[in-house]
């Protein structure tokens, strides 16, 4: 796979710490805006990127790219991929996928219209701890509560408080806790459970934007609690309680870098976290290896009925974040526009 890359910040610079060691891609060209372009440079050379666009269509129209990468902010996602799929390139965008339903809606359509793939770059969903962790879920009977949370106090919060906005706490761009943190909660829980029935979004709202929140998930026989914060932090805590056992992840689901079973001893009255079996089958790979892995796999073997899976899975995702964003009064310049 010919793989052109469209950003040049933070993620980027992030992804290209390993995509050289992904089998099956070459990292052809790299497009950013003007004002990055120097940057965009500098990546190449230390990349050994042999082609340096500041204008997308432009490398669009090279024949020899069979994929795009998106990683810029939030709310370019959906112009740049339409963009690309109206090229005809496979497209991996990186989460959150759009910024509403509708755009989601929209892609997805396009992407079979065009008869190309297109892929969201959600960590979680292809951590080798995360498909175990599938499989041995099961072993805790009827869930009753999952609690996650990924609380992470940003770096630019107190610029933010004096005023000094980063993309991250933009509501023009898209931003918010909800879409840079809770999203891989978000996206754990469907993932494992699918659709809830009811969503609601309780944020503490400043400047127009979500800085912290706790999305709650109602489902037929378990409740959910998903708290994601960038304007304070705590050690993070994961958990999924069943009638017989609880697995137990005391990292991000983001990273996912363990998880813990503990199946329910009836002679004790309450389990502590030193007993069950812990597991790790990650090998110390980056995180987003394997989204690359599977999205070139995808792509080689034409695998239709996966790629169908996954865009369903971020299309299902899109709608949920959309439905509590709107209950909790975040609305992006995105909602207000018509699609087109």
């Amino acid at each position: 796979m010919k793989l052109g890359i469209v950003g040049a910040g933070m993620i980027v610079h992030d992804v290209l710490s390993f995509l050289t060691q992904v089998k099956g891609i070459e990292i052809t060209a790299i497009c950013s805006r003007k004002s990055s372009y120097e940057k965009a440079k500098q990546l190449a050379q230390q990349a050994d990127i042999p082609l340096v666009y500041e204008d997308l269509e432009a490398m669009l129209e090279d024949d020899q790219i069979d994929a795009i990468y998106i990683g810029v902010p939030n709310d370019q996602h959906f112009a740049l991929a339409k963009t690309a799929l109206l090229a005809k390139k496979h497209v991996l965008v990186e989460k959150p996928f759009t910024s509403n339903h509708r755009e989601a809606l929209v892609l997805a359509d396009l992407a079979k219209e065009q008869g190309c793939i297109l892929y969201e770059a959600v960590s979680t969903h292809h951590l080798p701890n995360m498909l175990y962790l599938k499989e041995d879920l099961p072993k805790l009977g009827e869930i009753r509560i999952v609690t996650l949370n990924y609380s992470q106090y940003s770096s630019r919060y107190d610029a933010f408080k004096q005023g000094v906005i980063a993309p991250a706490f933009d509501p023009k761009l898209s931003g918010g806790a909800l879409m840079d943190l809770n999203i891989y909660n978000l996206n754990f829980v469907l993932n494992l459970f699918g659709e809830p029935t009811n969503v609601e979004y309780f944020a503490n709202v400043q400047k127009g934007i979500d800085t912290s929140g706790i999305l709650i998930l109602d489902y037929p026989t378990f409740k959910c609690v998903c708290t994601g914060a960038k304007d304070c932090k705590a050690p993070l805590f994961n958990s999924i309680q069943g009638e017989k056992g609880s697995i137990i992840i005391q990292s991000s689901v983001s990273t996912l870098v363990n998880y813990q079973v503990i199946l329910n001893d009836s002679t004790k009255k309450q389990s502590s976290t030193t007993e069950g079996e812990i597991f790790n089958y990650s090998e110390g790979k980056h995180r987003m290896f394997d989204v690359f892995v599977e999205f070139e796999r995808i792509v080689r073997e034409d695998d239709r009925t996966q790629a169908q899976k996954m865009l369903d899975l971020s299309v299902l995702s899109m709608k949920v974040q959309t439905e509590a964003r709107m209950k909790a009064g975040i609305v992006f310049p995105a909602d207000l526009s018509e699609v087109q």
